[in-house]
């Protein structure tokens, strides 16, 4: 369905005006990019690499690369939300270089600095570069690579790699405030609404659900995956991890975080200590060089 329907079909701009009030929970179809940075990683203090990445279709990707501070015990790449670019998302990672990890963080294509225009299928396909650029780069440990994905984000991650060879690649996928399925959390968020609580099911029809991870969370087995999600987030609610946490195989974690919303879990010290110590056991002792 167009974003932008002709205003000469009133029916289809009554459905997409009710999927977009529906679906505001979630992103304007599950995609809000902003183009403009507004912070960088110097003015946080952080040594930092542009890096700009090819996607499959030859969509030109940006990001920045955060290198560890001293001795590297591991790479993390950051998929982030829905919504904006990396510059409003580095406030979750932006910790990680000082405890001893690398981070990654890329825009999607349409968002921020990347080329093209913003799908899922192809934030799927960017995030699968993201991580082969990763794999190719000659100065980090290839076996100590981590995907890290934040709400939307962390659903792209999830189909990226349990739809591909590249779940074998990585030492763990960790899935923050993420969902499972595309046509559940578009129903959710449409029944909110009296307007559009008669149309949840039919809208929800046009998602695309085969990209949904609950179809291929069980395939990332035995890579482990982390489950983090707030109890009170209002965004995407508890019981989508404890759903896709149910259907994932061995090994498998599931972190309930109390006082926490949406994507707010890192925000809080104690959960930061307690992922580098998950990490850390998880990597074991940095190889020497």
């Amino acid at each position: 369905m167009p974003a932008h329907p002709p205003a000469s079909n009133p029916f289809r701009l009554l459905l997409a005006g009710a999927l977009l009030l529906g679906l505001s929970g979630c992103g304007h179809l599950f995609l809000v990019p902003m183009q403009r940075l507004v912070l960088s990683p110097d003015e946080l203090g952080l040594d930092f690499e542009n890096v700009f990445i090819d996607s499959s279709d030859g969509v030109r990707l940006y990001g920045w690369f955060l290198p560890a501070e001293g001795p590297a015990r591991g790479t993390i790449l950051f998929l982030h939300g829905n919504a904006e670019n990396i510059s409003t998302h580095i406030g979750s990672v932006y910790w990680l270089p000082e405890r001893g990890y690398n981070v990654l963080l890329v825009d999607y294509r349409g968002y921020g600095a990347s080329t093209g225009t913003a799908t899922l299928h192809g934030a799927i396909d960017d995030s699968r570069a993201a991580l082969r650029w990763l794999l190719a780069r000659p100065d980090i440990d290839h076996e100590r690579i981590v995907v890290l994905g934040q709400s939307l984000g962390g659903a792209l991650g999830a189909y990226a790699i349990g739809a591909s060879e590249l779940k074998s690649r990585i030492r763990v996928l960790i899935l923050d405030s993420s969902f499972g399925s595309y046509r559940h959390i578009a129903r959710e968020k449409l029944a909110m609404f009296w307007l559009t609580w008669p149309l949840q099911y039919p809208l929800s029809w046009t998602l695309p659900e085969e990209l949904s991870p609950e179809n291929v969370i069980a395939d990332i087995s035995p890579t482990p995956i982390l489950f983090i999600h707030g109890v009170n987030d209002a965004i995407i609610p508890l019981h989508h991890a404890q759903r896709l946490y149910d259907a994932a195989q061995t090994p498998k974690s599931l972190w309930i975080i109390p006082d926490s919303g949406h994507i707010a879990a890192l925000q809080h010290p104690e959960v930061r200590d307690r992922l580098i110590t998950y990490l850390d056991e998880l990597m074991g002792p940095p190889p020497e060089r």
